[in-house]
């Protein structure tokens, strides 16, 4: 009877066992994730994009806010006439890229501003709206099922009872109306808290509320993903264990159940990043994200969508950031939740 040849990973496999080399969990996830080609392009397309936002001057020739109306919606590579008070302004002045100083690179909007310096800055609020947005649901979703899944009987059914309401409660409805009560709050005044909060607001160009009012609902799905996987790990030997000796609580969760769920936890909310950036999109379009000029490729797309025909360029181009940047987390996380995953490791 014929029997099967082992495959190059077994044999790698079977060697490293042999040769004693050591092998860990971690060591095994990261061997799985370069072997997915696609997502580790996607990671280094993100890094990318990271890296661009913090050096966002450096890659642009202009202010995102400073307008040019005598050259609107000017097309791809267009040079412009400039006046010293402009030139001055310019990042690129007296650099190899001076050239950018007179021309539109990517052409101009509709009150003549850089479309390059515009979307590149862009990627500022798509980043920050990520890692807000994830952290806060990460953190208040595994503090809150953390409590529930381990303390148990009537506090965990009252709070899931809790959770369970507020998945009734539609969550883009829910911010859509959250920014309107910040907006009409914002253009009558008020004092005290709120003015300081209003004021917060406007010097981060209105991110603050959209922190918030994105913060509200997002956490209530990783608060029942981290209760199932405490409920599956406290009745494990290692916590019970560390109860037999006399280790109380606090220290379970930290020292114990904490490093042993976050890695699916961190896996999870990273394939959720892509669902906040075009939730953010999203109320830019409408008219509810960010205050003006800040830019946002959302508020890009609506203001150059009357114009599509005529100067397709201005949609398309934030548009494609826009579809890059939440593809690229999609890959990434595809590819950390597969290398994470023992059963995808003999496919």
């Amino acid at each position: 009877m014929a029997t099967e040849s082992p495959s190059i990973d077994q044999l790698s496999d079977e060697f490293l066992a042999f040769s004693g080399s050591p092998r860990s969990p971690m060591g095994d996830a990261v061997r799985e994730f370069k072997r997915n080609k696609l997502a580790v392009v996607s990671m280094i397309f993100v890094i990318m994009v990271v890296l661009t936002a913090i050096i966002s001057p450096l890659l642009t020739p202009y202010p995102f806010a400073l307008q040019n109306t005598s050259f609107a919606r000017s097309k791809i590579m267009e040079p412009y006439v400039i006046t010293t008070d402009r030139y001055d302004k310019c990042h690129w002045k007296g650099t190899p890229l001076d050239f950018g100083c007179t021309v539109f690179i990517l052409g101009s909007d509709a009150l003549g501003r850089d479309l390059l310096s515009r979307v590149v800055y862009g990627t500022r609020v798509s980043l920050a709206v990520a890692l807000v947005a994830s952290s806060v649901s990460l953190l208040i979703g595994l503090a809150y099922g953390t409590i529930a899944g381990y303390t148990g009987g009537r506090a965990d059914e009252a709070m899931m009872r809790i959770v369970d309401f507020l998945y009734a409660v539609p969550v883009l409805v829910l911010i859509i109306l959250m920014q309107v009560y910040f907006k009409a709050l914002t253009r009558q005044g008020a004092t005290g808290f709120a003015g300081t909060l209003i004021g917060w607001n406007q010097a981060m160009g209105g991110m603050l509320f959209l922190f918030v009012a994105m913060g509200a609902l997002n956490w209530i799905g990783m608060a029942r993903l981290s209760r199932g996987q405490v409920l599956s790990q406290k009745k494990k030997e290692y916590i019970e264990a560390a109860k037999s000796i006399g280790t109380n609580d606090t220290r379970i969760i930290f020292r114990h159940l904490l490093p042993n769920i976050i890695g699916p936890l961190i896996v999870i909310e990273t394939l959720a990043i892509p669902g906040y950036i075009f939730t953010e999109a999203t109320l830019s379009f409408i008219g509810l994200g960010v205050d003006p000029p800040t830019p946002s490729w959302g508020a890009m797309i609506a203001e150059s969508t009357q114009g599509i025909r005529s100067n397709p360029h201005l949609v398309l181009i934030p548009g494609a950031a826009l579809t890059l940047l939440t593809l690229a987390f999609n890959f990434m996380g595809d590819g950390l939740r597969d290398a994470i995953d023992p059963r995808s490791h003999n496919r």
